[in-house]
């Protein structure tokens, strides 16, 4: 067999993608993962993970995507660093074309997951990196006393809201509606937080400054009153887009450009299937894309079969 040719390409290394490489490499088969950032995906991100199963005292989100990288490649999976840039259909074989080179497969699992989403607002991405994040556990110590804002209002908002509190003199959670999308668990433990409150009804027009964040521009979305407020750091945290910008045109995508799927992980064109969050309707949980990967897998070995 061709060193370019695979059995089973995988897209993606986190949870949903290392899993299906657990699942493929122990069939034997000849598979190679393609990952273009960090081993682990989004959940490298998580300062502790309390809720992927096996570990009843928590786990840091960057060490359980090293355990699930090291079983996977302990029963041979090939692993490259490089970035998918698009896909061609040959026949039975599918075409991926990467920064590395291109690589053919009969069986494809894309697993690449989702990237946080930007608001879009002015400012936004000539401050990046500047005052501006997308990762509280990334960044937050560089924000030691500091009044921060943390917009949005769901798990991944509220998680990232509680971790600045260990550094920040104030943290202002800034959400579009009146209430809150987190769990309930979440949402007892940030009112709980006295370093912590809310602006509702209320969004960010426009982040300012001239070398670092210093203010944002803010608008009720009831009453259309428009306000500022001094800042230090801006961390955003509405949602993510999945990576499916070079399958637009051969998969079927939802609405939110999510590829659609059937319970067995398979799309409508053979041979192609995918798993974790870059999947119409997934949960969107580190256990839920691990079941995601092992059923791609399953069943892209029956197709081979």
């Amino acid at each position: 067999m061709s060193e370019n040719i695979y059995e089973i390409i995988i897209i993606g290394g986190g949870p949903a993608g290392l899993t299906a490489g657990i699942y493929s490499s122990r069939a034997g088969l000849n598979c190679l993962l393609i990952e273009k950032g960090i081993f682990g995906g989004q959940i490298t991100y998580a300062e502790h993970v309390e809720n992927f199963p096996g570990f009843p005292q928590g786990i840091s989100g960057l060490e359980l995507g090293e355990k699930l990288s090291e079983q996977a490649q302990k029963h041979g999976l090939k692993t490259i660093p490089a970035e998918v840039t698009g896909l061609e259909l040959q026949g039975e074989f599918k075409l991926v074309k990467t920064t590395d080179g291109n690589f053919s497969t009969k069986a494809l699992i894309m697993a690449g997951g989702a990237t946080r989403r930007k608001l879009g607002v002015e400012g936004e991405t000539r401050l990046t990196g500047r005052g501006v994040s997308y990762c509280a556990v990334c960044d937050g110590s560089f924000f030691q006393g500091q009044n921060l804002v943390v917009i949005g209002g769901g798990d991944t908002a509220i998680t990232e809201a509680l971790h600045l509190t260990k550094f920040a003199s104030k943290v202002t959670i800034i959400h579009r509606r009146n209430q809150l999308r987190a769990t309930q668990i979440l949402q007892e433990k940030i009112q709980s937080e006295p370093k912590i409150d809310f602006l509702w009804n209320t969004s960010v027009s426009a982040i300012e400054g001239a070398d670092m964040v210093e203010r944002i521009r803010l608008v009720n979305v009831e009453t259309g009153e428009k306000s500022t407020k001094q800042v230090g750091g801006v961390f955003i945290s509405v949602g993510t887009n999945p990576d499916t910008d070079y399958v637009k045109g051969i998969l079927p995508l939802d609405e939110n450009a999510y590829i659609i799927t059937n319970e067995n992980m398979e799309t409508p064109i053979p041979g192609i299937f995918a798993a974790g969050d870059i999947r119409h309707n997934s949960p969107r949980q580190a256990v839920t894309a691990a079941g995601d990967g092992a059923t791609a897998a399953i069943y892209a070995q029956k197709y081979l079969m």
